[in-house]
């Protein structure tokens, strides 16, 4: 058994994110001391671990808990831990797909200076005319929701 403290350090999470997960309902609430004093197990390292290391991976909280309900019954079918994990493969795709774009148009941007002064700055001009980063001459040709 160990304090918050030692939970964090093993795990690498903060002591208020520990607390916040526990607030939420993705860490159980640990058992305390005498003094009031939250004490952990190596059940609360593990799950700490698997929550850390999705959140690394970009799962969202709520994926997260559904994979934790998930993994509370090892003898159900693995579908519904194969869904979440698509589902987050197509948020990870649309955002490379925006990143691409963005890319594009910092190039763009840095390529085609157009004045030696800020008033004729192509970044300046962009930055203030969203319009300049959804033109198809400077994104590709895939939808601007990043679905194409």
């Amino acid at each position: 058994m160990f304090s918050i403290g030692h939970l964090a350090k093993q795990s690498g999470c903060k002591v208020p994110t520990i607390r916040y997960y526990e607030q939420i309902g993705l860490m159980p609430v640990p058992n305390r001391t005498a003094g009031n004093q939250r004490v952990y197990g190596p059940a609360h390292l593990d799950r700490l671990s698997f929550i850390r290391h999705s959140r690394e991976l970009g799962f969202t909280l709520d994926d997260i808990r559904e994979l934790l309900r998930l993994s509370d019954h090892p003898e159900k079918p693995c579908h519904e831990v194969d869904h979440i994990a698509m589902r987050h493969l197509h948020r990870v795709r649309d955002r490379i797909a925006r990143l691409r774009r963005l890319e594009q148009e910092l190039e763009h941007m840095s390529e085609h200076p157009n004045g030696h002064t800020v008033r004729a700055c192509r970044v300046i001009e962009v930055l203030s005319d969203h319009s300049h980063c959804l033109s198809p001459s400077h994104t590709s040709s895939e939808d601007p929701s990043g679905r194409g």
